[in-house]
């Protein structure tokens, strides 16, 4: 199941880019039809990571494209506004 590590990697990725990971909300991830990833799985692997410590319950939100594009989409982060 390769999408752990995806999922995994993800993971470092926001918590490299956001200064406090308890303040993240949403990660989104573009996944494409190509990809050689099943999105329903990555989400899950991703809610399951989310949902532990340094995170603060953000959520996964999948954005499905052509291709076989697998990328980091985006970091939303509440800040306190």
């Amino acid at each position: 199941m390769h999408e752990m590590s995806i999922a995994l990697e993800v993971c470092r990725m926001a918590e490299e880019r956001v200064g406090e990971p308890e303040s993240l909300v949403a990660v989104g991830v573009e996944v494409g039809d190509d990809a050689g990833v099943e999105p329903e799985n990555l989400s899950f692997c991703l809610e399951a990571l989310l949902s532990a410590p340094p995170f603060g319950q953000a959520r996964p939100v999948i954005l499905r494209q052509p291709g076989d594009v697998l990328r980091l989409a985006y970091l939303e982060v509440d800040d306190g506004r």
